[in-house]
């Protein structure tokens, strides 16, 4: 008789890194989405574990680390002799961490398999985050407890170059007062930052003496630089001076649509809050759309226009339904309203004929769109698939032209659910310091189920047409690009935010106080 073997499993150790996603390395990924079973610590930020989630196996097992690093080490032990991979997520570095150090120990006496992925250290990667240089002689630990540093070893860092160390808040005044006693001038500087690499960071700067009192309020781990970088900060911090940092911005798209503005928001310091308030659903009656696809095969028009990202989605679903691809467009001219719809065509394999070198909208497609000639155009007719609610200004312009239009109703955009309501109070009560109107439709819905915006958010809009109805709304409109295009939109916003930043800078400080101007920007300046 054969034994079927049984499967063993994994063990990784994996550092998290300080806590921004985007700084978990590919290995760590890896480890991650094969994983049956994740033990995390609690100083992995909520925002990492929900990446991470997002990443995993719908039906891995997430779970706090609980007890002495021997029963972290059964319960991995555990997992790999019933053949699945588990791993012990850690901020920062594994091996920063004496307890986890303990628990790889245990492991590596049974014959499990397992690996140690390195992460970034919180205390040199919050440093860095901060703005503050680590250089000559340093030192970076991240600290579990306090009572084990040595602070004459400590001192001698600080006197050589600089210090970093990850810590509990309750802990700096120990900190402060180890310093000191080991002969670290009171005088010397230090910057503490809360919530390192995260959306709130915040970065306090003092010195020995008084970083103590500079730091009240502050809670959780914290890192603490000393030494000669800390004066670095005024020039090098970046992550805490990005254009939109700490703005929180309010998007009103469709839910598919508004990942790809967030993720620019986020890019440029920003805390998102997608609202949507446009739901697409397919048209009420498929038959326009089964006759247009039919046609694009038969050879019956000369060119499609896209005016939206859902457009095109919509034509290719139809497409799919048919077991039809881009070859089936052979002889058909395309035309696309922007550079977003453009680069949804361009996932599909096509490259459009048409894109407005200028205004990216109807007028701006109509100015550079031919005249229909009898001669060079054969075939005289265009497939214009686009929303239920889509306005008349192309058609009737590619009409003047002398082209035959079908104009289709490719989607229907309906209004969303209303958001919960402390999202609706805080539209209306100024919580969000910006939002980013992309058409018209979305302003009309926004205010339909949650309000108008509050006077002091800063309104941004795609283009003119949104524009128009922004102000019909009674909206005043503050930022509006020279493309209309998601990237362009995003851009147009920061630049607003640094001349803000830059106006009041240049004001006398009791003017600072007095100014209309809101938004976090602003309130750095009080």
């Amino acid at each position: 008789m054969t034994r079927t073997r049984k499967p063993v499993g994994r063990i990784a150790f994996v550092g998290a890194g300080p806590g921004d996603p985007g700084l978990l390395t590919r290995r760590a990924l890896d480890a991650l989405v094969d994983a049956d079973q994740v033990v995390y610590d609690r100083g992995v930020p909520e925002s990492l574990l929900e990446h991470v989630r997002a990443q995993a196996r719908s039906d891995a097992e997430f779970s706090p680390a609980e007890g002495v690093p021997g029963d972290v080490a059964k319960v991995l032990i555990s997992a790999a002799r019933s053949g699945q991979n588990a791993v012990h997520l850690v901020a920062g570095d594994p091996f920063g961490h004496d307890s986890v150090v303990k628990e790889v120990q245990a492991v590596a006496r049974t014959a499990a398999h397992f690996e140690v992925v390195p992460g970034v250290g919180q205390a040199e990667g919050v440093a860095t985050y901060a703005g503050v240089p680590l250089p000559g002689v340093r030192t970076a630990a991240d600290v579990e407890d306090v009572t084990t540093l040595d602070f004459d070893a400590l001192a001698a860092a600080v006197a050589r170059g600089s210090l970093a160390v990850a810590v509990d808040a309750g802990d700096l005044a120990a900190i402060r007062d180890g310093l000191l006693a080991a002969g670290v001038d009171g005088a010397t500087p230090v910057a503490v930052t809360g919530d390192g690499t995260g959306e709130t960071q915040y970065t306090t700067t003092s010195t020995v003496d008084s970083f103590v009192a500079a730091a009240l309020g502050f809670t959780g781990r914290v890192v603490l630089t000393v030494g000669a970088g800390v004066s670095d900060r005024d020039k090098l911090s970046w992550w805490e001076n990005r254009p939109l940092y700490g703005w929180k911005v309010l998007v009103p798209r469709t839910k598919e649509q508004a990942g790809a503005m967030s993720a620019r928001l986020r890019a440029y310091g920003a805390i998102p809050c997608e609202v949507p308030t446009i739901a697409v659903e397919p048209p009420r009656t498929p038959a326009q759309m089964e006759r247009a696809v039919k046609g694009l095969v038969d050879g019956r028009y000369a060119w499609v226009i896209f005016t939206s990202v859902n457009a095109v989605r919509a034509v290719w679903e139809k497409f799919a339904e048919h077991g039809l691809d881009a070859r089936h467009f052979g002889g058909v001219k395309i035309a696309c309203i922007g550079e977003a719809t453009a680069e949804a065509v361009r996932a599909f394999g096509i490259q459009p004929e048409l894109i407005p070198s200028g205004e990216q909208s109807s007028e701006g497609l109509l100015a550079e769109f031919s005249p229909h000639d009898e001669i060079l155009d054969p075939v005289g007719r265009v497939l214009l698939p686009r929303a239920d609610i889509a306005t008349e200004t192309l058609a009737a312009g590619l009409t003047e032209r002398g082209w035959e239009v079908d104009d289709v109703t490719a989607y229907r955009t309906v209004r969303a659910a209303p958001p919960p309501a402390e999202i609706r109070d805080a539209i209306k009560s100024g919580g969000f310091d910006a939002v980013l109107f992309t058409s018209s439709s979305t302003v009309r819905n926004l205010v339909g189920i949650a309000g108008k915006p509050h006077a002091r958010t800063v309104v941004a809009v795609i283009g003119p047409k949104t524009a128009e109805t922004a102000t019909e709304f009674g909206l005043r409109v503050d930022v509006q690009p020279p493309h209309a295009s998601v990237p362009d939109l995003v851009e147009a916003l920061a630049a607003y935010a640094v001349e803000l930043r830059e106006k009041l800078a240049a004001m006398p400080a009791k003017q600072r106080r007095g100014s209309k101007v809101q938004g976090p920007t602003a309130l750095r300046f009080r």
